[in-house]
Formats: structure tokens, C-alpha cells, sequence
């Protein structure tokens, strides 16, 4: 049996949020089998402070993935915690914060990683359970698109097209199996761009952001010291957004993914035009073979 996971002991981290800019503490804790990803609002009074990380909590997905409860209280920024805790095959957590958003940290996955392997792992008493897909469905429009099929693991094919010479690598195919998103896909930071800045903060978003955790692109210049981490941030960090966008089915995905210029919203539509289809997937229990490395699959192109 292939059990599911939890953390072996809380862990905790403070951080700004990106849109906000508001300070928070973040606590993970250990969870119960079939207990999933729950956040609990601590400084919520009179309404319900839990709010589960499911797709169809998903309220608002403008620059960032947005949770909200039928009470009304939200965490926003879930992007790239869900992708550590799918990278780190965490099935069940409960997450106090104290606030309305998740800390970006470095802008990237990995600070996440690094928190839930100093807590540890631990195997849980019960089948850890996976979304097969047993048929293509995609959700799309004149610019945009994204496509879920069938696939013996989970694995993205993602193109991006941005109007910079800065961002020269533009698509990436990985198979997320081995360890592929701690190692290669986790230290991707997001990014921005110059011009957007005072439009962005003008709208109340991206008030937390800083060359600490944002790429910036000035025209074909990358305004951090040190540059890129990888020559293909850019993609890696649209893929890093979709596997946290895509946790939120609940359950890891055994499908491929195909995008082309897909971003919160449509990753969120995805998940709602699969769900919507019974026909289109159904919930296994993980088996060995399922969850065997590939380790024929080559590994992501080297760094900058």
C-alpha cells in the first residue's frame, strides 16, 4: 500500500504577502488520514476560520489562487505552498495563519520544501488516493488554453510568450516524478514586470513585492543581483504555479497537462471542467507501480 502522508511535527515561518503586504505567521501542522489541506484563519472571530484547499473554494484568481469559505473568509496566495506540499507528497495538514495571505517568502516553492523536510514526513494508516483521468478535457479561449488527458504519471508541458528579450526560453515538458519538482521546478521565483508595477499597486496587488521575492524585467534587463537561477525561470516558475494550482484537486493527478499561456484562472477552470465530467476521471488508490520513479526520464536542462 502507498500511504498517505502528513508532517511528522508543526513547523513555523513569518513572512509579508505579496498582494498585502501584510506581516504573518504560518504554522503547519500534522493531520489525520483523509483530513486533506486545511487552512484555519486564527485571527478570524464569529465565522468559520477553516477553509479547505479544494478547487471549488478557489473565489478569485486575478494574479494569484484565492480560497474562500461560504463564510466569506479567504487565503489568498496559495499557489506555492500547495506545490511544495504536492512536491513533498503532504496529503494532509492543517495551516494557521494569521492573516489574509500566504507569505511569498523568496517568490519560489523552495523556503516550502525546506519547512516540511526540517518537520519530516510521516506515513498515515490509509491509502493515499490519486484523480485518474480517463479523458481529455481543456478549457481555453482566444489566448489562453490548458489541456488535462490521460498519462501514467502527472507530468506539464507549459509555453509562455512574453514581449522581452529578457525571457528567451519560453517552454518546458517535465515529467513530475523522482523528486523532479523539489530538485528542478521548487526554486523557480515569480516574476514581474517594470512597467506593471504602478498599475499593479495602484489595484491594491503586489504591495509586498520587492527584488527579494519578485523577478523583475526592465525592458530586456533582469533587475535582481545575480540574475536568473535558471535560464528558463520563467516556465519553470508557470509550471510551479500550475502543480499548486492543480493540488487543489484535492488528490495527485495521474494525467498530462498541456498549456499554452494559462495562468490561476485557467488552471482553476481546468480542475472545474474535469470534476463536472464523472465520465472524465475517477479516484484510485495508489499503487507501487503508480508511484515508482522514472528514472529513464532525463533530467530538466541545467542552470544559467
Amino acid at each position: 500500500m502507498i500511504s498517505q502522508q502528513t508532517l511528522k511535527t508543526s513547523i513555523s515561518c513569518t513572512g509579508v504577502g505579496l498582494h498585502g503586504g501584510v506581516d504573518c505567521v504560518m504554522t503547519l501542522h500534522p493531520a489525520d488520514a483523509d483530513h486533506g489541506i486545511v487552512f484555519k484563519r486564527t485571527d478570524v472571530s464569529g465565522k468559520d476560520p477553516l477553509v479547505p484547499a479544494r478547487w471549488d473554494m478557489v473565489h478569485d484568481a486575478t494574479m494569484c489562487t484565492r480560497l474562500q469559505n461560504p463564510d466569506g473568509v479567504t487565503v489568498s496566495t496559495v499557489e506555492h505552498l500547495m506545490a511544495a506540499l504536492a512536491g513533498c507528497r503532504i496529503d494532509n495538514a492543517l495551516i494557521e495563519i494569521d492573516g489574509p495571505e500566504v507569505p511569498i517568502m523568496d517568490g519560489s516553492s523552495e523556503p516550502f520544501v525546506l519547512l516540511i523536510e526540517c518537520a519530516g514526513v510521516r506515513k498515515l494508516p490509509a491509502p493515499r488516493k490519486a484523480i485518474r483521468v480517463l479523458k481529455p478535457v481543456s478549457a481555453s479561449d482566444d489566448k489562453r488554453h490548458i489541456a488535462l488527458s490521460p498519462d501514467d504519471h502527472f507530468s506539464v508541458n507549459f509555453e509562455i510568450e512574453f514581449d522581452s528579450a529578457a525571457i528567451t526560453e519560453k517552454q518546458l515538458d517535465v515529467k513530475l516524478v523522482n523528486g523532479t519538482f523539489n530538485e528542478q521546478i521548487s526554486g523557480a521565483r515569480t516574476f514581474g514586470f517594470m512597467q506593471d508595477i504602478d498599475r499593479l499597486r495602484a489595484a491594491g496587488l503586489g504591495r509586498g513585492g520587492n527584488l527579494d521575492n519578485v523577478v523583475i524585467v526592465d525592458g530586456d534587463r533582469i533587475l535582481n543581483e545575480g540574475g536568473l537561477r535558471f535560464k528558463d525561470e520563467f516556465v519553470r516558475h508557470k509550471i510551479l504555479d500550475c502543480v499548486g494550482d492543480l493540488y487543489l484537486a484535492g488528490a495527485p493527478i495521474l494525467g498530462r497537462v498541456d498549456a499554452s499561456k494559462s495562468g490561476h484562472l485557467f488552471n482553476n477552470k481546468l480542475l472545474r471542467e474535469l470534476f463536472a465530467d464523472e465520465s472524465a476521471w475517477e479516484l484510485v488508490e495508489m499503487t507501487p507501480e503508480m508511484a515508482a520513479a522514472d528514472h529513464d526520464h532525463p533530467l530538466l536542462a541545467a542552470t544559467a
